[in-house]
């Protein structure tokens, strides 16, 4: 039995949590959960948002489920991103029939280098007023996301692999990166281009169509993939996972929206979708493409959260989904 631990954390974070529950016990598949506490509310209850003992349990577990943290999240997430060596973070962009977004056929996954970058929090301040961040790339981190995205794009039969980076001001850092990636490409019978992150940027929004898998760093990564997000009908829709050599977190890319927490209104497909992509990784693929085919005919059939102009409630919709996986 595979042993899961879930972190609901804050906000919405425990609404979309229980929705992916009861799309998860509908399947009846046999995984042990193990319920800890992490982030804001853990803070004031305990001193740390990454309790001790949510770090251990972790690192028993093969998995971790995620929901959403609030101000803490560098100090939860980030962290156990790190702890848990989950070097590899798969974000997904796609868009889905019934959902207004701004483009139609949009499928696109990017794949973020998750353990370095400015996001290793290496930061000063050096004097009154200067304050100064370190940037660590290394030809390690650059060949396994590198790999990673290659062999991602070969499983899911994708025909293009691009890598996003600035090594025309970046020299060192992006310049490894971009070498890296080049080299890597060689070993691949998989199209590889790259481009600038500013001109990427650009394409996306005029020509999404033109990517497939991009492969970038921590900091561009986090960036792109919320604008990749916001093509499709926002992070509503957007799910990831946090993929390493021995731990997996699996969390919804959108935040815990303390604006609408409590409510009952928060959209659960991207956690559902996270939610497939775990189910994936452990090897239910035919589980996975159920959930993932129930939700895209919730969706077009409109019965949807308020953000998408839907009335539902989040359980609601999550209910719809299960309603669907029963049918099948």
């Amino acid at each position: 039995m595979d042993r899961i631990t879930v972190i609901p954390g804050d906000g919405i974070g425990k609404e979309v949590i229980n929705a992916a529950m009861l799309v998860l016990e509908e399947l009846s598949l046999p995984f042990e959960y193990v319920w800890m506490e992490a982030g804001d509310e853990a803070y004031e209850k305990y001193g740390k948002a990454l309790p001790d003992e949510t770090l251990e349990e972790c690192k028993k577990s093969k998995a971790v489920l995620f929901g959403a943290v609030g101000e803490t999240a560098a100090d939860v997430i980030v962290r156990l991103r790190f702890e848990l060596e989950t070097f590899a973070n798969i974000r997904p962009a796609k868009s889905y029939r019934g959902v207004k977004c701004l483009y139609d056929n949009v499928d696109i996954v990017i794949v973020r280098e998750n353990t370095e970058c400015l996001y290793k929090g290496l930061e000063f301040e050096v004097a009154e007023g200067i304050a100064e961040g370190i940037r660590v790339i290394t030809r390690k981190g650059c060949e396994r996301i590198a790999r990673f995205a290659f062999e991602l794009a070969k499983r899911e039969g994708r025909k293009r692999v691009t890598a996003l980076h600035k090594a025309n001001v970046m020299k060192k850092t992006c310049g490894l990166f971009r070498e890296v990636c080049r080299e890597v490409a060689k070993e691949y019978d998989v199209e590889f281009n790259d481009y600038y992150i500013d001109a990427a940027c650009m394409y996306l929004v005029m020509d999404p169509w033109r990517f497939d898998v991009i492969v970038t760093t921590n900091m561009f990564g986090d960036i792109v993939s919320d604008l990749a997000a916001g093509l499709v009908g926002g992070l509503g829709l957007a799910p990831s996972a946090n993929i390493g050599e021995k731990y997996a977190i699996f969390e919804p890319v959108h935040g815990s929206a303390p604006d609408i927490a409590g409510k009952g209104i928060a959209n659960p497909s991207a956690m559902i979708l996270t939610t497939a992509m775990m189910l994936r990784h452990f090897g239910y693929l035919e589980e996975a493409a159920k959930v993932e085919k129930a939700l895209e005919e919730v969706l077009a059939e409109g019965k949807t959260t308020p953000d998408l102009g839907g009335n539902l409630k989040t359980m609601e919709m999550a209910q719809e989904v299960v309603n669907k996986l029963k049918s099948y």
